[in-house]
């Protein structure tokens, strides 16, 4: 039985009538963010010519900015992931391996839905449909790395040129990793059950498709989901990005993590890898430090090792790949990354 039938019948009309209302009201409260803020410093009594007072308006200004981004895009994305589910996305990459296809399988992940704890019934879905293991690996490079959200937010605060920039990079770091990869003739790192499903094929799962009503139901129901489970990181982000941007000099952001420190994206390579948040948490990190006079490159470098080499995902990844391929695997992508960041720092 498909997943979309689980849900509660819905009528298209009532869910038209409230999607138009939330978008009225979503419009509504974006374009008055700044007055918001300023009243209710205002009504603190805070001065923004102060550190504390600056800090605070910025906490009260990004909070709500991030939060509705964050709804917004989680609800379009809802609609879109119904159109994209595991087997059909399986089917659109196996038994294919023309380059093309690794073009193909970014962009799939890209615009699909993947957290860590699906990764290895993904991956073993994908090897098991005949999917090579370098388009299998790209689809796992650019799933979580090109967040939808982080590309929508990152329009929304920095301009479309660091969006486009972003999502192409992250387009063609997951297709030289995958293609690099599939050079290496890894497929004997893969654990011994995986290979044994593997040979045995998977079975096909038909998916009832949903209607209308069913999509959106779909759809706000990832928004209860992501958003209740993200918004503890979003203002733990939010109240640090406050903190650097009231009391954080801007000359000592200028000299660790400008386009001067040649160090800086390694570094901040290094330290994003080991770290498990999400792009909505860490964007407003990214944002205070921008304003403080740290390249985008280095910032942006940062972001991608945090999102795309999670800790937790290389240890649930690691029931199906051997130690040496996750090595492997990490150290390519991380390798990309500190290209990319400096990419980056040149152009911009």
């Amino acid at each position: 039985m498909s997943a979309f039938r689980l849900l509660p019948p819905t009528r298209s009309p009532a869910w038209l009538a409230l999607i138009t209302l939330g978008a009225v009201l979503w419009i509504a409260s974006y374009s008055h963010l700044v007055e918001f803020a300023d009243r209710i410093i205002g009504l603190l009594g805070f001065d923004r010519s102060t550190r504390l007072g600056e800090a605070l308006h910025f906490f009260f200004y990004d909070t709500p900015k991030v939060l509705l981004l964050l709804t917004g895009v989680v609800f379009v994305m809802g609609i879109v992931h119904t159109f994209f589910t595991p087997e059909r996305t399986r089917a659109l990459l196996a038994g294919r391996a023309a380059s093309v296809n690794y073009l193909l399988a970014a962009l799939l992940g890209a615009v699909t839905p993947f957290c860590s704890c699906s990764a290895v019934p993904l991956f073993i879905g994908f090897l098991s449909a005949g999917v090579p293991l370098g388009i299998t690996l790209t689809f796992l490079v650019a799933a979580p790395m090109i967040d939808q959200i982080a590309v929508v937010m990152l329009f929304a605060m920095f301009g479309w040129k660091v969006a486009a920039l972003y999502f192409g990079f992250g387009i063609a770091l997951a297709v030289s990793a995958g293609m690099i990869l599939a050079r290496m003739d890894l497929e004997h790192l893969l654990e011994d059950w995986v290979v044994v499903i593997q040979q045995n094929g998977a079975l096909d799962i038909e998916m009832a498709k949903p209607t209308w009503p069913e999509r959106f139901a779909s759809a706000w129901a990832s928004v209860k989901e992501i958003v209740g489970r993200v918004w503890p990181y979003v203002m733990v982000g939010i109240a640090i990005g406050a903190g650097i941007h009231g009391y954080v000099p801007q000359e000592l952001m200028a000299t660790l993590m400008g386009k001067d420190a040649w160090w800086a994206v390694p570094a901040a390579v290094g330290i994003g890898v080991p770290m498990y948040t999400n792009t909505a948490g860490v964007i407003p990190i990214v944002e205070a430090l921008y304003g403080k006079g740290a390249a985008m490159g280095t910032l942006l470098a940062f972001m991608m090792s945090v999102v795309a080499l999670s800790l937790p995902e290389m240890i649930i990844l690691r029931k199906a790949l051997k130690l040496k391929l996750i090595a492997i695997y990490v150290a390519i992508v991380a390798s990309g990354i500190v290209i990319v960041g400096y990419l980056f720092n040149f152009i911009l």
